[in-house]
């Protein structure tokens, strides 16, 4: 643990869209590293784009970390609420001669861009109005205030996952503070609030790390303590291409519904750029006891679909059929008290193989249809007259089974096809047909004990 007085980390999303995966890893991060240390996690709301955030992308942020457990403590903060406050440091460091005034004019900016395009030079502002007096043509115009940054030097970011890291000050410029209108720059708002919030370590994507050093210039400027920042790489897809809709989902509400665990997507997520020897599972408890930044890597981490989802079938089989059930009650809102005891009766066998619970609920599907069951084409194909013929006889010695279970449906069978000089597929795939309306489904010795002798026969009368 750490040797300081309290660790206090942050999420601070932007409520402009879907809670994004790599934003979930940043979140899980950053609560993992607070638990290991005792220490707080808080969640900033980042709403200062008035026009772009949303009531429903906050939801959606609420709802996700609150689905994947993800306890924040103290009330959400949320950073439009703070706008006086980032003013009145803006104006502090103008007291202070660490910002300054800027009339400069799109025109001017402008032809700024186009000089050093033309040049081969980097695109920034030429500190124009650095070092100079505002005279009567600049009265009552409109002006942005610049942080008047180091023009000499370097600016060093000590982190925690990519060592230190130098930028040359010459290669940044004097960024804008507080627009033309009066709202502070997210460069501002940022620092002051992770200031006033007593955050003590950053961790987010490392496309952040160039800011971290504009935000340390902040910091140092005012004489506040430099939080410890730890720049995490991001997730790529798995062709090592950019994350895309291609490599698949986005948005972690829609890995809740294509049916994931939250427990598999945090074991999942946590493997995505962390390690701890060749470890692949952990419990809530062991990933809080063994996180660390040292145990982060630099190099891109690439979503790998077919692993998330050996993951989840991991953590399906290795859940309670009850509470499996509420999950699938959760989409299958109008479930029987008969389905249900048919559903937890199969539970154990379907679990085994299943990568979702999308995968549970469609081999759950011969239970949840309604009566008359609906063939396919394949299956209306293999009820062949002789086959009809053969189930009737079947249906008599079922109805004369004293003791419905696995075993004794199996022996039944085993017999019949015997007695009958019959291939064992050749009774059990029309019986598949009739009782599921498919040919694939679970062993058939489950499906009929899952469903009972009263709903069988009722299935097998329907069709013949």
């Amino acid at each position: 643990m750490e040797d300081q007085k309290q660790v206090i980390t942050r999420f601070a999303p932007s409520p402009t869209g879907y809670l994004h995966i790599g934003g979930v890893r940043t979140a899980l991060f950053n609560w993992l590293y607070a638990k290991n240390n005792n220490g707080k996690f808080l969640l900033r709301i980042e709403d200062t784009d008035r026009e772009r955030s949303s009531q429903d992308s906050i939801k959606v942020i609420l709802d996700g970390l609150n689905w994947l457990n993800l306890d924040y403590d103290e009330e959400p903060i949320y950073q439009h609420q703070n706008i006086n406050r980032h003013i009145e440091i803006a104006n502090l460091l103008l007291k202070n001669g660490k910002a300054y005034k800027c009339w400069a004019t799109e025109e001017e900016l402008s032809l700024m861009r186009e000089e050093a395009k033309k040049n081969g030079l980097p695109i920034k502002y030429n500190g124009m109005w650095r070092n100079k007096e505002s005279g009567e043509s600049e009265k009552n115009k409109p002006f942005v205030l610049r942080f008047k940054a180091p023009l000499k030097g370097e600016t060093i970011v000590h982190d925690k996952v990519q060592g230190n890291v130098s930028f040359l000050n010459e290669n940044f410029d004097d960024f804008v503070i507080l627009r033309s209108d009066s709202t502070p720059t997210y460069m501002l708002s940022v620092v002051v609030d992770d200031h006033d919030m007593n955050v003590s370590h950053i961790i987010r994507g490392d496309d952040h790390l160039t800011n971290a050093a504009k935000q340390k210039q902040i910091y140092e400027s005012l004489n506040w303590k430099v939080p410890v920042f730890s720049h995490i790489s991001l997730i790529h897809g798995s062709d090592g291409a950019k994350l895309s809709k291609r490599h698949g989902a986005l948005g972690i509400d829609s890995y809740k519904k294509e049916g994931y665990l939250p427990e598999a997507m945090k074991n999942y997520l946590l493997r995505l750029g962390w390690s701890h020897g060749d470890k692949e599972i952990f419990s809530q408890e062991e990933m809080i006891k063994l996180f660390s930044l040292k145990n982060i890597g630099k190099s891109s981490s690439r979503l790998d679909i077919e692993k998330l989802k050996n993951i989840n079938n991991h953590y399906i089989k290795n859940t309670y059929e009850k509470d499996l059930l509420v999950i699938i009650k959760k989409s299958e809102k109008t479930l029987s008290k008969v389905q249900e005891k048919s559903i937890l009766k199969i539970l154990p066998e379907i679990k085994k193989s299943s990568k979702t619970i999308v995968d549970i609920i469609a081999s759950l599907s011969f239970i949840i249809k309604e009566r008359p069951i609906k063939l396919n084409e394949d299956s209306k194909k293999i009820l062949t007259l002789e086959a009809k013929k053969n189930i009737e006889k079947i249906k008599k010695m079922l109805q004369t089974l004293d003791t419905w279970d696995t075993s004794n449906i199996e022996q039944l069978l085993k017999d019949f096809s015997i007695s009958e000089e019959l291939k064992f597929k050749d009774i059990a795939l029309p019986l598949r047909a009739i009782l599921t309306g498919t040919l694939s489904s679970p062993s058939i010795y489950n499906i009929l004990d899952c469903l009972g002798k009263d709903e069988v026969i009722k299935r097998i009368n329907d069709i013949l």
